[in-house]
C-alpha cells in the first residue's frame, strides 16, 4: 500500500507539473514586475520601516502585525525547501537550477507584491464572522460568482500542499542519517521503518500543541525563532565562504553556464534544468502558489499596499539570500559530485561538515530542527484557513487532527514521494491565484499609485483612503 501511495504522488507531480506552469509562473511574474513599472522596488526602505510597525495602530483590522505575518509566512518558505529542497535542485538539475531558482525569485518579489496586497483588500468573513485573507477570499469578493470555483479548487489542494511532508520526512532523515547512523547506533545498511515510525510519533507529540493554539501561538513561535535561525545558518554560510573566497567566482559561473546548457545534471535537458530550478524556486519563496497570502492577509493594517510591500521582503529573504547560501555551500565543498554524500538534508549536512568540520553539521542539526519545526507549525495554519473555508471553522480542529497525523505518514515514505505530495498540490494552487491576481492587477496598481502619491506628498504617516477597498470586510 505505501508503495502504491509514493506511486500515485510522484505520477501526479509529473502531470501537474510542465512547460505550461513555467509560462504561468515566470511569464505573471515578468507581467507583474513590466506593469508595475518597478516603482515598488523603489520603496524597499519604506517596506522595511513598514516592519517596524511605523505606522499602523493596533486597532486596525487584522490578527497579527507586519512582522509577525512575515514571520509566520517566512517560517513556512524559509523550511527545509532553503536546505533540502536546494539539495534536491542541484543533485537533480545541475547546478544551473540555481539560477532559475533566483530568476523566480526576483519575479517573485513582484508576484509577492500583487497577491499579497489582494489578500489585505479583499479579506472576507469565515463562518464565524472573522476577518480573513487569502486566495479563496479574493476570488469570492472580488472576482465574478462565475469563479468562484477557483476559490474551492485553491483550498481542496491547499489542504494537501500544507501537508507536512518534506518537512517531517527530512527532520526524520537528518535525525536518523547524521545523529544516529553516523554515531553508530544504526546500521546504515537495512530497514529503518520502526526508527523512522518512532521518530515521526515523537514530532508529532512536540508539535501538537502549538499547532492547536492557533495563528496567536503559531505567529509568537514564529516571529521569535525565524530571525534566530535565519542569522545563524546565513552567519555560518558565510564565514564558510570568507574561508573560500578564491573559489567563489568559479562557482558562480558554474551556476551561470549550467544554466544555460543543462550539461551538468539532468541528462543535458536544458528544460529539465529551468523546470525544476522554476519547482524548487516556487517551493522555496511560494510566489504565486498562494500560501503566503493566508499569512500576509491576517496583517493588522488599513492599507492593503503596506502589506503588500513586505511580502516583498519574502523571497529576498528565503532564496536570494538563505537558499543561495546553501547552493554556495554545496558547491563550493564538491559533495554534490561524489555521488556518496546522500541527497536533501543529507547532502547540505555534509557540505558542511567539509567545509567547517563537526561545528558545521552541528549548526546544520540544530536549523534543521528549527526550520522544520517553524514550518510544520506555519503550514497547519495554511491548511486550517483552507479547511474553515471549505467546511467551516469548527471543522478546523478535524483538519489540526489529520494534519498531525501525518507527520507519521511522512517520516516512513521515501523523499521522492514526500516532495512530490507538495509539488503537485502547488502547481494546482498556482492556477487560481495567479489568475485571480493577473485580473486585478489593475486595481492593486491603481491603489499603489494612490498610496505612494500620497507617501510623497507628506512626511508624516499615510492616512488611509476611506473611498478604497481596505480589507476591512
Amino acid at each position: 500500500m505505501l508503495e502504491q501511495f509514493q506511486l500515485l504522488a510522484t505520477t501526479f507531480s509529473k502531470l501537474a507539473w510542465g512547460p505550461w506552469l513555467l509560462v504561468l509562473l515566470l511569464g505573471g511574474g515578468l507581467f507583474f514586475l513590466v506593469y508595475s513599472r518597478f516603482v515598488p522596488f523603489r520603496h524597499l526602505g519604506h517596506a522595511w520601516k513598514v516592519l517596524r510597525g511605523t505606522f499602523d495602530s493596533a486597532d486596525d483590522p487584522g490578527q497579527i502585525n507586519h512582522f509577525q505575518a512575515l514571520s509566520s509566512a517566512l517560517a513556512g518558505t524559509i523550511g527545509l525547501g532553503n536546505i533540502a529542497g536546494v539539495a534536491l535542485a542541484i543533485a537533480i538539475g545541475g547546478p544551473g537550477a540555481i539560477f532559475w531558482m533566483w530568476v523566480t525569485a526576483v519575479l517573485g518579489i513582484a508576484t509577492k507584491f500583487f497577491t499579497c496586497t489582494l489578500a489585505v483588500m479583499y479579506r472576507g468573513r469565515d463562518s464565524e464572522g472573522e476577518l480573513q485573507g487569502g486566495p479563496m477570499y479574493v476570488i469570492c469578493e472580488a472576482l465574478a460568482p462565475r469563479w468562484r470555483f477557483l476559490a474551492y479548487w485553491f483550498a481542496f489542494f491547499g489542504l494537501i500542499g500544507a501537508l507536512p511532508a518534506l518537512q517531517a520526512n527530512q527532520l526524520v532523515q537528518i535525525l536518523r542519517d547524521v545523529v544516529f547512523i553516523d554515531n553508530g547506533l544504526l546500521e546504515p545498511q537495512g530497514d529503518h521503518f520502526i526508527f523512522n515510525l518512532t521518530m515521526g510519533i515523537a514530532i508529532t507529540l512536540l508539535t501538537g500543541s502549538v499547532i492547536f493554539g492557533g495563528l496567536q501561538r503559531i505567529a509568537t513561535v514564529a516571529s521569535r525563532l525565524v530571525p534566530f535561525m535565519s542569522a545563524l545558518y546565513l552567519g555560518t554560510a558565510l564565514v564558510a565562504l570568507a574561508l573560500n573566497i578564491d573559489a567563489l567566482p568559479g562557482v558562480i559561473k558554474l551556476i551561470v553556464v549550467d544554466a544555460f546548457s543543462g550539461d551538468a545534471m539532468a541528462g543535458g535537458a536544458l528544460l529539465a534544468v529551468i523546470l525544476y530550478g522554476v519547482q524548487r524556486g516556487a517551493y522555496s519563496n511560494e510566489a504565486g502558489i498562494g500560501t503566503e497570502s493566508l499569512a500576509h492577509g491576517a496583517a493588522r493594517t488599513k492599507e492593503p499596499i503596506r502589506e503588500g510591500l513586505v511580502a516583498m521582503l519574502g523571497p529576498i529573504i528565503d532564496t536570494l539570500l538563505i537558499c543561495s547560501a546553501t547552493a554556495f555551500m554545496i558547491l563550493l565543498s564538491g559533495v554534490w559530485e561524489d555521488g556518496q554524500s546522500g541527497s536533501g538534508v543529507t547532502l547540505t549536512a555534509a557540505a558542511f561538515k567539509d567545509l567547517l568540520g563537526t561545528s558545521g553539521i552541528v549548526i546544520v542539526f540544530v536549523c534543521v530542527l528549527c526550520f522544520a519545526t517553524t514550518t510544520i507549525l506555519t503550514y497547519s495554519f495554511y491548511g486550517s484557513q483552507c479547511a474553515s473555508f471549505l467546511f467551516g471553522t469548527r471543522y478546523k480542529t478535524h483538519y489540526r487532527v489529520v494534519y498531525v497525523a501525518f507527520i507519521i505518514v511522512a517520516s516512513v515514505v521515501t523523499l521522492e514521494a514526500a516532495i512530490s505530495i507538495i509539488d503537485g498540490a502547488f502547481a494546482m494552487m498556482a492556477i487560481p491565484t495567479m489568475f485571480a491576481a493577473i485580473v486585478l492587477a489593475p486595481r492593486v496598481k491603481a491603489a499603489a499609485t494612490d498610496y505612494f502619491d500620497r507617501l510623497a506628498a507628506v512626511d508624516s504617516p499615510v492616512q488611509p483612503d476611506e473611498n478604497r477597498p481596505s480589507g476591512t470586510g
